[in-house]
């Protein structure tokens, strides 16, 4: 299937939207072994990375200045290390989690929640245009016309944590989609892991609840290699 729109707040160039079905070889196998997973996917850029080491980063829409800093040196970090980063291109975290993937020359995946003529939110069109030109996949498994509807959100975070080894969150107040997604990686048998911040801030509530209930500590930028997540 090609696409082409011109409105602003959708991707301006044409680009093939493939379908996998979860019956085709092409299907990602982590992705296929949770109980919930999508019938179909649709793929917008390489599919070949859906096969590929990856980790998820998530966390906080209003992110503070620490959380942003983590989260793109994390991912430009892991980037080097050959590691895909998947993140659900969402303000915030997913942002910059995307941004210092590009940085460092590496690939990503963003897990949207709507179909794929179109960028939500519309200020991370270019920032998708980007992800895809370079070698990534922006993903849904929302048909052509879907819009980005409030529940489709949580149940895209399945797929975040269904495609990935394991999971950084960040940033996340006390009741948040980064929580559903770590809460969802964990019933995957994926390895879920927190950065501590701030106890008074309530961006850090949700990741030190996390800490506090078993998740791995992120202390240093390279810790999730040196304990062998793959």
């Amino acid at each position: 299937m090609k696409i082409l729109i011109i409105s602003r707040r959708y991707i301006k160039i044409k680009y093939n939207i493939q379908e996998i079905k979860d019956t085709n070889l092409e299907y990602p196998y982590l992705l296929s072994e949770i109980k919930d997973k999508p019938k179909t996917l649709y793929v917008v850029g390489n599919a070949k990375l859906l096969h590929r080491k990856s980790i998820a980063i998530v966390g906080s829409r209003d992110c503070t200045n620490y959380g942003a800093k983590v989260s793109e040196k994390l991912a430009y970090n892991l980037s080097k290390q050959n590691i895909i980063i998947v993140s659900g291109l969402a303000r915030g975290i997913d942002t910059y989690a995307h941004i210092g993937c590009l940085k460092a020359g590496g690939k990503t995946i963003a897990v949207v929640a709507h179909g794929l003529d179109m960028i939500y939110p519309k200020d991370n069109r270019d920032l998708a245009i980007k992800i895809v030109s370079s070698g990534g996949a922006i993903i849904s498994e929302y048909p052509v016309g879907e819009k980005p509807l409030a529940w489709h959100f949580p149940e895209r975070n399945r797929i975040i944590s269904g495609i990935s080894q394991g999971i950084v969150v960040v940033e996340a107040k006390e009741k948040s989609g980064a929580l559903i997604t770590a809460n969802l990686s964990l019933e995957y048998g994926r390895r879920v892991f927190a950065v501590p911040g701030n106890i008074f801030s309530e961006n850090s509530k949700g990741t030190n609840k996390l800490i506090k209930i078993g998740a791995e500590v992120i202390t240093e930028d390279l810790n999730i290699i040196d304990l062998n997540l793959f």
